[in-house]
């Protein structure tokens, strides 16, 4: 009597492995998908910040958030009570969630003149933008803003006016942020990694951990 086969054949755990392979192929490559587009919108916050700024300038001759006029040029526009208005700088730090900074109503200022989406009251819980990872961004000046600590020597020796920031990004998107925006060195060029909290020219790319957050600031 023939006995009854009671395993997998050859050919059967070979195609039980094909097919295990291909979906962690698809697993692997849709997380890969996933990381290009966080890395791509986080590029796009700090190209889009440029353009409201630019933006603004064109249309009102005037900083957002500097603009000693934005109660007559929007309707609905507040006026920063911190800082000398109408002097050329966005004072107050980037993160400052004071409304009465110019680098918190910074974002009032744009949107109420329709160049990026949001909500225009200060005291809303979602007034404030973040990134892709639900970290802060926000943007000031470099020169004579008082309240720019992030990098040391004022600007870190990066040149430009203006400094914006996005902070909880993880070390490995933080390296392809300088590579999409930048050099592709954390340390030098207009895009530099630091940690939250502490005042550096930026971190090398040995030091910046793919698990770990950073800030990621570019000057322009």
């Amino acid at each position: 009597m023939k006995k009854q086969q009671t395993g997998f054949t050859l050919i059967e755990l070979a195609i039980v492995l094909v097919i295990i392979g291909l979906l962690l192929g698809g697993v692997l490559k849709g997380q890969e998908l996933i990381n290009s587009a966080k890395v791509k919108n986080m590029a796009g916050d700090f190209k889009n910040i440029q353009v409201y700024i630019y933006g603004y300038q064109d249309k009102y001759k005037a900083l957002p958030g500097d603009d000693k006029s934005a109660d007559k040029h929007l309707t609905g526009g507040v006026l920063a009570t911190s800082g000398a208005q109408g002097n050329g700088v966005i004072e107050g730090a980037y993160d400052s969630e004071d409304g009465k900074t110019e680098s918190a109503m910074f974002w009032q200022h744009v949107r109420l003149a329709g160049l990026a989406a949001g909500p225009t009251a200060v005291t809303d819980t979602n007034y404030y933008p973040t990134n892709a990872d639900g970290g802060r961004i926000g943007v000031s000046s470099v020169v004579g803003n008082t309240a720019v600590t992030v990098l040391s020597g004022v600007n870190g020796g990066i040149s430009g006016a203006f400094i914006i920031c996005s902070e909880g990004v993880l070390g490995k998107f933080a390296k392809q942020l300088d590579t999409t925006l930048d050099d592709g060195n954390t340390q030098t060029g207009s895009v530099r990694v630091v940690t939250k909290g502490t005042i550096s020219i930026g971190l090398t790319n040995d030091n910046v951990l793919d698990s770990s957050p950073y800030v990621v600031c570019m000057a322009f």
